[in-house]
């Protein structure tokens, strides 16, 4: 397992601000860089706030780790809210699609669910660290009631193709099922996930 870093109590502009440094390095060893980002509710106030970040986000480009197979313009989509608040500052959003082949991801954000998914990588889906497919379309059992939709989802594989990843989680049961994937005390996704990571991990909780 890598080298956690737990960050507790991080705001939304401590967080915005970590992510906005990270990039900076990122792109200072190299022209163009790639990222992954979730969805759910969390991510979208720290993207605000970074979409005022004084970066070249022309050489970024920006992948969600999954999305709702929806329309864009659905309320559920991941990448259209992406898109609405990253690309007027000039940032590249690459939607999802079953035949994509994603980079090597900079940075892989990743929320977690209470059942311990990541991405759309939900308990049943079985997610393998030797998936030999970047991206799935999958369906979660039981659908979630407020979207209750197939999902695209990177792999383990895609998403530990980076060079850190980093975590937004929020609330003690969480926190608790997060603890519990580093001390090797669940198989979740969240502990595969963990295991098949090759560099250093933060979260900020």
């Amino acid at each position: 397992m890598p080298r956690i870093e737990i960050i507790e109590q991080a705001g939304d502009g401590v967080i915005a601000a970590w992510l906005a440094q990270r990039l900076r390095a990122a792109l200072a060893q190299s022209p163009e860089i790639a990222i992954s980002v979730p969805g759910g509710s969390t991510p979208f106030p720290i993207f605000d706030l970074l979409a005022n970040e004084d970066l070249p986000w022309e050489r970024i480009s920006i992948w969600p780790g999954d999305d709702r197979i929806v329309e864009e313009d659905h309320p559920a989509s991941n990448v259209g809210k992406i898109r609405a608040r990253l690309e007027p500052v000039g940032a590249q959003i690459v939607p999802l699609a079953e035949d994509a082949r994603p980079p090597h991801f900079a940075i892989a954000w990743l929320g977690m669910g209470d059942d311990g998914h990541v991405a759309s990588l939900f308990p049943n889906t079985d997610p393998k660290a030797d998936d030999p497919h970047p991206v799935r379309r999958l369906t979660p059992d039981p659908l979630p009631p407020g979207a209750p939709f197939d999902r695209l989802s990177l792999t383990l594989p895609a998403l530990t193709d980076s060079d850190e990843i980093m975590f937004v989680i929020r609330g003690a049961d969480k926190r608790a099922v997060f603890d519990a994937a580093v001390k090797g005390e669940n198989d979740l996704p969240v502990a595969r996930l963990l295991r098949a990571a090759r560099h250093k991990v933060t979260c900020f909780c």
